[in-house]
């Protein structure tokens, strides 16, 4: 198994206005990207060229959204990314273009 492209730990992951968990993993690995509890069971799961990953209009700059499956997730990642070595969540921002290379490499990948 390839090393994953990006993982976030500690991110808590909402759908509407109800918490799933508040200290989920993002993992995109494989061209999948992975939505997990704190325990590692799966939320939701899809391949990276079908998930839409945003910014909310109004929010503060640690939360994403992520569409996966035709349901809206709402990310809490960190505001800011951790200092080399410290634990935390990266920023949504990295979360955001983490998605949008990966379905770009995946595309790639299969024109070839």
């Amino acid at each position: 198994m390839a090393e994953p492209e990006f993982t976030a730990t500690g991110v808590r992951i909402g759908k509407r206005l109800r918490s799933l968990t508040r200290a989920g993993q993002v993992r995109i690995s494989d061209g999948r990207l992975e939505l997990l509890t704190s325990y590692g069971s799966e939320i939701d799961s899809a391949p990276v060229q079908a998930v839409r990953a945003s910014k909310p209009w109004f929010a503060h700059e640690d939360r994403a959204l992520a569409d996966v499956n035709g349901t809206r997730y709402l990310l809490t990642l960190g505001d800011h990314d951790p200092a080399p070595g410290e634990p935390g969540p990266p920023a949504a921002r990295r979360f955001i273009e983490a998605v949008r290379n990966a379905a770009g490499r995946s595309t790639a990948e299969r024109s070839h």
